[in-house]
């Protein structure tokens, strides 16, 4: 339930994106092993690769640094997979991640800025992360333990850090992993999305982006009345939407006042 895409998702407006990336660690020198400062940064981290999908289509796409003129192992090169992140970025209209706005948005721009890109189109962000953390309180909060739990998934393997290091120093089988690692996120995050789409406060409202009466959450048109919401001299028609199952409001208008 609530598991699936609506024919309203296909639409071609709003464009909502799901997102996550995969980083290289940065690079310091340091005098031990357990809470060191860091005597010289050798290299900023970077974005080695990035899986996304739109919402309501089946493909989940991964770019990553081989795939691109210019790559070096060991090297610092992602300039031009920043240009289609950025690409990405300014056709959506909402972007999706797991703890995207304190880490994945904020990665992606400054590398952005770093290599000199301009500012994209705004778009309205969706923090799963942040969603699991208001409304419920699961044991853990990540991306595996969420799909876990919720019975729709697992993250892929990594290999742990040997698959990084492999993909620093260019080898093609810790790249493959890793940008299956990258995938199964993606199409693990819209799994969790959309069991947790239901109960987000505040989403962003989809059916008045695309000029349509329905269901804010997803945009399907036909709902249930449920009774009213009430303030102390207002109130609003209640609507439960017979797709997704969230609830939503109607326009509010006083309360009609009868004599005893």
């Amino acid at each position: 339930m609530g598991l699936k895409t609506t024919a309203q998702e296909t639409s071609t407006s709003p464009r909502i994106l799901l997102f996550d990336l995969e980083t290289a660690p940065n690079l310091a020198y340091v005098w031990g092993h357990y809470d060191q400062n860091v005597i010289e940064h050798v290299q900023e981290s970077y974005i080695l690769s990035v899986a996304y999908k739109w919402l309501g289509e089946d493909k989940v796409y991964v770019k990553a640094l081989p795939d691109y003129k210019g790559y070096k192992p060991e090297k610092e090169c992602d300039r031009e997979l920043c240009k289609d992140l950025w690409k990405l970025f300014d056709e959506a209209s909402i972007v999706i991640a797991h703890n995207g706005d304190a880490f994945d948005i904020k990665k992606a721009n400054t590398r952005f800025v770093y290599n000199g890109l301009p500012p994209y189109s705004d778009f309205r962000s969706i923090d799963t992360l942040k969603i699991a953390k208001k409304v419920f309180k699961f044991n853990s909060n990540k991306l595996d333990d969420l799909g876990n739990f919720l019975g729709i998934g697992r993250k892929a393997q990594t290999g742990g850090f040997a698959t990084w290091r492999g993909c620093l120093s260019g080898d093609s089988k810790a790249w493959k992993t890793m940008c299956l690692y990258n995938q199964q996120d993606v199409a693990l995050l819209e799994r969790v999305y959309l069991s947790l789409r239901p109960w987000a406060k505040g989403h962003p409202d989809v059916s008045t982006m695309r000029g349509l009466k329905g269901c804010p959450v997803c945009g399907h048109p036909k709902a249930h009345k449920r009774g009213y919401a009430y303030t102390n001299l207002m109130r609003a028609q209640r609507y439960q939407c017979l797709d997704c199952k969230a609830y939503y409001q109607g326009p509010r208008s006083k309360i009609p006042l009868t004599d005893n």
